[in-house]
């Protein structure tokens, strides 16, 4: 993915750079260890740039793509980073670059830079506690996993809108339920600002967890902007959330369990199909389809598109969101935004929510998810859980690492108490017989 090629180049040209200056640090002469030094303090000075920068991002608008790539990469790949340095540091201090002035300097900058890069990792590392602060509120243990073998099914056309074939991909375990059973399903939405991003880039580590504990995972498709404007987007996702309800005697899907999560773009998206159900101005064409979710797992998402807070980058709404997603300006249809919106959407029927955000977002501002969360869990009868991970950025689930696998475990124990909670309110309800047996 584009995100992900640019951190991998990034990684690697400072990683050359670092074998450049050890090289030359081994290099005898008269005057090559002043010149090895001056490099290696280059080098240590533009890696405390980094991590500074992943402390304080810029806002200042010239700066802040890069401030935020560059944010990003050195806080969920610090202990790469961490690593290396430390390894540059011994390299120059056995082959002596440290011995000039330049060189004793670029380590004194280096130590600190590698102080910041350990306090990155800490934060990390406490993710675990974070997670598990945030789901002691459901008052359950999380389930063993099953380890259920799973396979892909690829390209499954669910919709054929404004000229699009809309495709997703299923994950499901290989074997049939059991006897009388039905699986939860999930949708995952993906991100990319509404204009990039496609199902095989985001969501797997996820979905492979769940699959492989026996849900079934749609993974989807929707159409982007500039070309498609608002609302097709989250039409598409109903248009998915329908097509896998009524699809649901096809995988072994009970229809009356159905989540959706998504990230950044997936998460506004998740957010506003989970609490516009059956809404007909987002689902015109199938307004009497039921597109209503069980639960939903915004990650990282944008929940304000008017910046009623004034907590955008500003001319983010004037110059992108306005012109390239809503194809309308603010000033002259105001209704039309807030229905993008979620903050405008809460109420008392929304399902169950864990929100789920970075403190050092830059993209999708985390004050608009601490106040999106607790507007939402004044009002709703469901359970509404904030997590917010110290110290991480938007798309902190991109790279593999502790706080991913941390979140993602939470995330999956989060659903699953959803769906037991589910299967005992539906036991209730046969049990008092407000509900036939059959499924």
């Amino acid at each position: 993915m584009p995100i992900g090629i640019a951190a991998a180049a990034v990684t690697a040209v400072t990683a050359t750079a670092a074998v450049d200056a050890a090289q030359a640090s081994a290099v005898g002469g008269a005057d090559r260890p002043s010149q090895a030094g001056r490099r290696y303090l280059a080098i240590s000075i533009n890696n405390a740039v980094y991590t500074v920068n992943a402390f304080r991002p810029t806002r200042f608008p010239p700066l802040f793509a890069q401030s935020f790539f560059a944010s990003w990469i050195t806080i969920e790949l610090a202990w790469v980073h961490l690593m290396w340095q430390v390894a540059l540091a011994g390299i120059n201090v056995v082959r002596g670059g440290a011995r000039t002035r330049e060189g004793k300097l670029a380590l004194l900058i280096t130590a600190g830079n590698i102080v910041g890069l350990a306090v990155s990792v800490r934060q990390s590392l406490r993710s675990r506690g974070e997670v598990k602060d945030a789901l002691d509120a459901l008052g359950t243990a999380r389930p063993a996993s099953k380890g259920l073998r799973t396979k892909r099914t690829r390209d499954v056309l669910y919709a054929e809108v404004g000229g699009a074939r809309l495709k997703l991909d299923v994950t499901a375990p290989v074997d049939p339920p059991a006897e009388g059973e039905r699986r939860p399903a999930l949708i995952q939405v993906h991100g990319g600002g509404w204009v990039i991003g496609d199902k095989r880039e985001q969501g797997l580590p996820l979905i492979r967890r769940l699959s492989s504990e026996g849900w079934v995972c749609f993974n989807i498709n929707y159409r982007l902007s500039p070309r498609a404007g608002f609302p097709a987007h989250v039409e598409d996702v109903k248009r998915a959330i329908a097509w896998v309800r009524a699809h649901a005697d096809d995988y072994g899907i009970d229809p009356e369990f159905i989540a959706i999560t998504g990230g950044s773009a997936g998460g506004h998206l998740t957010a506003l199909a989970a609490l516009t159900p059956n809404d007909p101005r987002l689902q015109e064409g199938f307004e009497d389809v039921d597109t209503s979710v069980q639960a939903a797992v915004p990650f990282y998402g944008i929940y304000d598109f008017t910046d009623r807070y004034g907590h955008w980058q500003p001319g983010t709404i004037e110059r992108f969101i306005a012109p390239t997603v809503m194809k309308r300006r603010l000033a002259d249809e105001p209704d039309w935004f807030a229905l993008a919106s979620p903050m405008d959407q809460i109420g008392p029927h929304a399902p169950p929510f864990l929100v789920i955000h970075g403190e050092k977002d830059t993209l999708a501002p985390v004050r608009d998810a601490r106040l999106f969360a607790r507007d939402l869990a004044e009002v709703s009868h469901e359970p509404t859980i904030y997590l917010e991970l110290a110290g991480a950025q938007h798309a902190f689930d991109v790279f593999p690492s502790i706080r991913c696998a941390a979140v993602i475990e939470g995330v999956a124990h989060f659903l699953h108490d959803m769906h037991a909670r589910h299967l005992t309110q539906k036991a209730e309800l046969v049990r008092t017989g407000r509900e036939p047996l059959a499924t």
